[in-house]
């Protein structure tokens, strides 16, 4: 997300290009000469998944264009009734005839 707390509350974690394409990022950083600082974070070792995923993304995109954005949409309106986790949702008690607050209204 583009702001979050730490898991011990003692932090805010902001993303500012958080809602920016990576290559929109680059050229912006290509244009204005910012020097590249090497780094040994998360996404730049060998043998991570990130890099997979990058390459799975950059595929489907080239296969069907506007996917990665499709994703990235989906991903702004999520109800807790659409997952699957009983954490977030009651879905033994599920009754017909109740209205569930922040439920899907695309059926109502």
């Amino acid at each position: 997300p583009p702001k979050l707390v730490t898991d011990k509350g003692d932090h805010i974690v902001i993303r500012p290009l958080a809602y920016c394409a990576e290559k929109d990022i680059a050229r912006y950083a290509r244009g204005m000469e910012f020097p590249i600082i090497p780094c040994n974070l998360c996404g730049s070792q060998e043998n991570l998944q990130r890099q997979n995923i990058k390459e799975m993304l950059t595929a489907w995109e080239r296969q069907y264009p506007g996917r990665s954005q499709t994703i990235f949409t989906a991903m702004q309106n999520i109800k807790p009734s659409h997952l699957l986790d009983a954490g977030l949702f009651d879905f033994r008690n599920l009754q017909l005839g109740t209205a569930v607050d922040e439920g899907d209204v695309a059926f109502d």
